[in-house]
């Protein structure tokens, strides 16, 4: 077992923070009186804000240094010059939040998608860093295993359990279900996908496709 940096434990521990998006779009309704178009926006604009922090960042030498100093030890090489990795967390958190408003059903599809990815990529990177051995382009796989044994876990036994979710899922959740959304998170996870040489960011990307992936199981 090798030693994970405490930067990278930080920037994971920041990344599983944003598990509360998922939360807030599945509970917001209820906890705070308030309906999901409402939530969608206000994800929306905590995303302009992101992004706008981020372009100041890249634009504007006085503030990217002061940035740097107090976040830099946390970002990776390719941050440097391009959009971080806690934007596209909050806009992939804004495309699922817009399609949780289409009815009871989708909110649960984006509630179990994006729950499974933000945990799941952190467990993947904490693996992979701290017992990584075999590469697989640029993942291992035990970060992958790692992922998809969280994953797995929490399919089984934590989400069958929340109050209203089996009920709002609106279908039985079966064991196929609850192994092929894992798989789906982690081999997304595993494999990117390009275009002419250049990666999506997964952030942006992976919850959306697998609240979809939810809705045609």
């Amino acid at each position: 077992m090798r030693r994970v940096e405490k930067e990278e434990i930080n920037r994971k521990l920041l990344h599983v923070l944003a598990v509360g998006f998922p939360v807030f779009i599945y509970f917001g309704p209820s906890w705070f009186q308030i309906s999901r178009n409402e939530i969608s926006w206000m994800i929306f604009a905590l995303f302009l804000f992101s992004l706008g922090l981020d372009l100041f960042r890249l634009w504007g030498n006085s503030f990217k240094m002061w940035f740097f100093e107090r976040f830099g030890s946390m970002m990776r090489e390719q941050e440097e010059s391009q959009l971080t990795g806690a934007t596209y967390i909050v806009a992939g958190s804004c495309v699922c939040s817009f399609i949780s408003t289409i009815n009871e059903s989708f909110a649960a599809s984006a509630f179990l998608s994006l729950t499974l990815f933000i945990l799941g990529d952190a467990a993947a990177a904490l693996c992979g860093k701290a017992f990584g051995r075999y590469k697989i382009g640029g993942k291992t796989l035990e970060g992958s295993l790692g992922c998809f044994l969280l994953c797995a876990l929490l399919t089984i036994f934590v989400f069958p359990a929340i109050p209203t979710f089996l009920k709002n899922w609106n279908g039985d959740f079966t064991w196929f279900h609850m192994l092929i959304f894992p798989f789906a998170v982690t081999f997304l996870e595993l494999f990117p996908i390009k275009f002419n040489g250049f990666s999506l960011n997964d952030n942006l990307y992976v919850p959306a496709v697998v609240t979809l992936l939810v809705l045609i199981g």
